[in-house]
Order: structure tokens, then C-alpha cells, then sequence
């Protein structure tokens, strides 16, 4: 959700890649969204219908890691107690998401780069050799140009990863996008927690403007499911946010602002996106992804002129 210039930027990548089946490196820091833009690579592919296999490179430890990617026999390490398939062979014919690609020590990081060249592996302890069609799409918080650089990520992998790379921008980046996903993720945890939180406060939408957003838009997501659980009126004021926002607190000058509702939100999403693509009502609506006849309502209840 969003219209900032980097976000759609983004979101046209995403779009253009998704049926073109060829390997995709998503950057971006921590909390951008890089596995939600896998998942919607992967719902957008020819290989829809296979599943998507998911790997955290960095919740596992070497030895553990090799067997989750390429499976193992009977025997093959201490605790291996019958064979195991592992991930590549999961995602045959489908896709294998590497999330924070970056942490694979060189050696795994070999046994990969052989099976993207040659579509072929062999499981711990067996000699067999297993061929898989697999699509990769990795993701990293990390500079693995400069990693490569430094020896701490091999260069081959890196080049063969690197296709088609698409940077997620940081929630700094996109501040336009913050009352937008301010109010999904109110109305989310509104319904999560059986609470009707119908506006922000002057004072919160002045810290969110000005906070850096350091953990992105999972960050955002966490600090108003806690301000929904805390808010005991239906507006959410600076009392329910954490101690880095309060900071941030608005002083008014001359007039008093008034609290930013939900309904001004969307209706500030949809003038920005017909804006966007010039009044076009066919783009709009693929973009904010409603109906036609729900986009031309909510046009004439706003009294939005296009």
C-alpha cells in the first residue's frame, strides 16, 4: 500500500519480474518487506501452483542448514535417523525463497552456487544425485557487492543471484505512505482486538512524520497493534505510543490540527493515486486493488473530481 515514488518504483519491478521466471535478489533492510514481495512474486508466476518454499539462512547453524537445503540419508550425521527431503527438492518445479541470503558461510554458500549452474544436488551421505527446477528468489539486508568485495560472500554467487535486483525502500523514504498504512494496520488490529480506533492524534502523526522508522514498516505495524491494545478512547493519542515516538511530540503553533480519521486517509490515498496516473480509474483501481464500481463510489462520496 502506498503511492510514493520509491514504492511504486518498487511495485513495478515486482510486477514486471513476477511472470518472467528467471531469479530475483530482493534488498532492503530489515522490516521493508522482502518476504511479502517474494510471496507476491511467486503468486504472480507461471509456478503459481507449486508451492513456495520458505529458508531463514540465518535461523540455522551450518551443519542443520545444509540438510534443511538438500536433504539427507539415513546415517549421515549423528541424530539422522531415516532420510529426510530437503528444501530444494520440496520446491521442484516451483520457487525457494533464501531469506537473509547473506548470512550463508562460504561453504554452503558453494554447494548452492553448484545448483543453480547445473540444477543438481546430492543429499548428506548419498551419492545420488537429484535434479530439481527450481526458482530462486533471495533476499539480504546486507551490501553483498560489498560483501563480495571483502571475500565474506562469493563474487559467482553474488553475480548469479544478482539478475534481477529490486531495492525495497526504507519507511524513511516513503513518509507520504505512513498515514495510509497507518490506518490498514489500525483497522487491522481495531478488528484483532475488538476496538474501534476511528483517528490519530495530531501529536502521533507529527512523530510519525518525524521518527526514523529504524525497523521499517514492521516496526510501524508493532507500535499500533500495542497502541490499539493500550488506547482506551477511540483516538489514538501519544500516551499509547513507545518512549522513541514520544519524543516527537507536536507543540502546536497557531491553529490546532485536527485528528487525521480513517475516511480522510483513504480519501487522501485515492486523490494521490488518481493523481498519479492522470485520472486514469482503470490504473487507480488496479493500484489500490478494489473493484471498478467500489472506486467510482467512493470517487462520488468523497467528492473527489475526476
Amino acid at each position: 500500500m502506498g503511492v510514493s515514488s520509491s514504492f511504486r518504483e518498487a511495485l513495478r519491478l515486482l510486477e514486471l519480474v513476477a511472470p518472467a521466471d528467471t531469479t530475483v535478489l530482493l534488498l532492503g533492510e530489515t522490516g521493508t518487506g522482502k518476504e511479502l514481495a517474494a510471496r507476491a512474486i511467486h503468486a504472480n508466476s507461471p509456478r503459481r501452483d507449486r508451492p513456495l518454499v520458505v529458508v531463514n539462512c540465518a535461523a540455522l547453524p551450518e551443519p542443520l542448514l545444509e540438510s534443511e537445503l538438500f536433504g539427507h540419508e539415513k546415517g549421515a550425521f549423528t541424530g539422522a535417523a531415516g532420510r529426510r527431503e530437503g528444501r530444494f527438492q520440496t520446491a521442484d518445479r516451483g520457487a525457494l525463497f533464501l531469506d537473509e541470503v547473506g548470512e550463508l558461510s562460504l561453504a554452503t554458500q558453494a554447494k548452492i552456487l553448484r545448483v543453480l549452474q547445473t540444477r543438481e544436488f546430492e543429499p548428506l551421505g548419498s551419492n545420488r544425485t537429484l535434479k530439481v527446477d527450481v526458482r530462486i528468489i533471495a533476499a539480504t539486508n546486507r551490501d553483498l557487492e560489498k560483501e563480495a568485495r571483502s571475500g565474506r560472500f562469493r563474487e559467482d554467487l553474488f553475480y548469479r543471484l544478482n539478475v534481477f535486483p529490486i531495492i525495497l525502500p526504507r519507511l524513511r523514504d516513503r513518509r507520504e505512505d505512513l498515514p495510509v498504512l497507518a490506518g490498514h494496520f489500525l483497522a487491522r488490529y481495531g478488528e484483532k482486538h475488538q476496538k474501534v480506533i476511528k483517528a490519530l492524534a495530531p501529536e502521533v502523526i507529527h512523530s510519525f512524520q518525524c521518527y526514523e522508522w529504524p525497523g521499517n514498516i514492521r516496526e510501524l505495524e508493532n507500535v499500533l497493534e500495542r497502541g490499539v491494545i493500550l488506547c482506551p478512547t477511540d483516538i489514538l493519542t501519544l500516551r499509547e505510543l513507545p518512549p522513541a515516538l514520544q519524543k516527537y511530540a507536536f507543540r502546536p503553533g497557531g491553529e490546532e490540527e485536527a485528528a487525521l480519521a480513517w475516511p480522510d486517509l483513504e480519501k487522501e490515498l485515492i486523490s494521490r493515486t488518481l493523481q498519479k496516473v492522470s485520472g486514469d480509474r482503470i490504473q487507480a483501481r488496479d493500484i489500490l486493488g478494489i473493484s471498478q464500481e467500489e472506486l467510482d463510489l467512493k470517487i462520488r462520496a468523497y467528492g473527489l473530481d475526476y
